[in-house]
C-alpha cells in the first residue's frame, strides 16, 4: 500500500517511525529537504502543501493520503479523493477545521459547549464587542502552535487584534486545559486515549508539559469524552482527532479547538500507551482493527524548546544527565537549526506516582537547554 504524508515535520516524522511496524510504502510532501521526516520515507517529495497541482501530483498513485498540519490544499485533496485516493481525515472535516470559524460554527450549529464568539474582519471591530473582554482573538486561517491568538484584556489591547477574518472568544475562567485524542475507523467504530491535562507557558503559549492520564472527577471525564465523541461524529469522517476542551472553576467542560491529525498532546502514546496515536492512525488507513488506547503506566512530556538568543545549529546542554534518569525517553526531531521559541524535541516521562512526573518534569525543564 502507497500512503502519503503532507508535511514533514515532528509529527510527520513520527508517524513514519510508526510505519515501520506495517508493510506500507511512504511518501512525504515537503517544502524543505532537511525536514525531520524527509530520510525516513521511501519516497520524498519537495513541493507546496498549500498548492493545488503540488498536492494533486503528489496524490496521484497513491492508495492514501494523512496530514501532518491542516493547513493544507483541501481543492487537491477532494479532487483525489473523487479519483479513488483514500483521504485521512476527509478533506470536508479538515475544511471545518482549518478554519477557526467553521470550527465554531459547527459547535454552535450541533449545541456542543463552547465559550461564546462573535466574528470579526478586522482589529477596528473590536471596539463594538468589549462586553466580551477580556477575550481571545483568534485568527480564522494559519493560526498554528500558539501563532494567531492573542489576548484582549481591555480597549488598549484592541491595536493586537488581526485585521483578517477572526474569531474573538470570550475568555473561559479555566481550572484545567485538557485533550482528548479520538481514533475513529473507516467501520464507524471510534476509540477514545485517557485525556491529557496540559500545563501551558504563558509567555510562549505553547505547551510547556503535560500529565496524562489527566486528574479529573469521574463526572468531569465523562462530560469531557462525551463532548470529544460529540464533535467526530459531525465531522463524520475516519481518521484521528484530538479535541482539546476546557474545564472551568464550576467543573464545567467547554470544547476549545480541534485538530484532524496526530497531535502534540499525544506524543506520551509511544511510550506510556499500548498503541500510540501513530500506531492508531496507521491501522485505520489500513483498515485494521483499533488498537487498545489504554495508558500502560501514568505520564508526562516536556517540550524541547530552543532557548533565547541562540540561533544555528543546536547544542544540547544536559542531555546526558536526563538520558540517565529511569523511565525517561529522550525524542530529537532532527532540526538543523534552533531558534528562539522553536520545539526542538520532547521528553515522555513513566511512573506510577504522579509527584515523581511532575518533579522529573521540572528537572528535565531546567537541565536540558537547547543552544547553539
Amino acid at each position: 500500500m502507497k500512503v502519503g504524508i503532507l508535511g514533514g515535520g515532528q509529527l510527520g516524522r513520527m508517524l513514519l517511525q510508526a510505519a515501520a511496524n506495517y508493510e506500507v510504502e511512504t511518501y512525504v510532501l515537503e517544502n524543505d529537504a532537511n525536514c525531520p521526516a524527509a530520510h525516513l520515507c521511501h519516497h520524498f517529495v519537495l513541493g507546496d502543501i498549500t498548492s493545488y497541482d503540488n498536492v494533486y501530483a503528489f496524490g496521484k498513485g497513491l492508495d492514501a493520503i494523512t496530514i501532518e498540519i491542516e493547513r493544507v490544499n483541501t481543492n487537491a485533496l477532494l479532487q483525489l479523493e473523487k479519483e479513488g485516493v483514500k483521504v485521512y481525515p476527509s478533506p470536508a472535516a479538515i475544511n471545518i477545521i482549518k478554519n477557526k470559524i467553521t470550527q465554531k460554527e459547527l459547535y454552535k450549529e450541533h449545541q456542543i459547549p463552547s465559550p461564546a464568539f462573535v466574528v470579526t474582519q478586522s482589529a477596528s471591530e473590536l471596539h463594538n464587542h468589549h462586553d466580551f473582554f477580556p477575550a481571545v482573538h483568534k485568527i480564522g486561517q494559519g493560526g498554528y502552535d500558539g501563532r494567531g491568538v492573542q489576548v484582549i484584556k481591555d480597549q488598549q489591547d484592541i491595536a493586537l487584534g488581526f485585521n483578517a477574518p477572526s474569531v474573538l472568544e470570550k475568555m473561559i475562567d479555566i481550572q484545567k486545559e485538557i485533550a482528548i485524542i479520538v481514533g475513529v475507523g473507516t467501520d464507524g467504530k471510534n476509540v477514545l486515549f485517557p485525556p491529557a491535562e496540559m500545563v501551558v507557558d504563558p509567555s510562549l503559549n505553547l505547551l510547556d508539559y503535560q500529565l496524562s492520564p489527566a486528574r479529573l472527577p469521574q463526572k468531569v471525564l465523562w462530560k469531557a469524552e462525551a463532548l470529544a465523541l460529540a464533535v467526530v461524529k459531525h465531522l463524520n469522517s475516519p481518521g484521528l482527532f484530538a479535541v482539546e476542551l476546557f474545564v472551568d472553576r464550576n467543573d464545567d467542560v467547554w470544547v476549545n479547538e480541534t485538530a484532524p491529525r496526530v497531535h502534540n498532546s499525544g506524543h506520551h502514546t509511544i511510550e506510556a500507551n499500548y498503541s500510540s496515536q501513530y500506531d492508531m492512525l496507521w491501522r485505520i488507513m489500513l483498515q485494521y482493527p483499533l488498537g487498545n488506547s489504554k495508558e500502560i503506566l501514568p505520564s508526562a512530556i516536556v517540550n524541547l524548546i530552543g532557548e533565547e538568543g541562540f540561533t544555528g545549529k543546536p547544542v544540547y546542554e544536559g542531555l546526558e544527565e536526563v538520558l540517565k534518569m529511569p523511565n525517561t525517553f529522550v525524542h530529537i526531531y532532527g532540526k538543523k537549526e534552533t531558534k528562539p521559541g522553536r520545539k526542538m524535541g520532547h521528553v515522555t516521562i513513566i511512573s506510577n506516582d504522579y509527584a515523581d512526573l511532575t518533579y522529573k518534569a521540572n528537572k528535565i525543564k531546567h537541565t536540558l537547554k537547547i543552544k547553539a
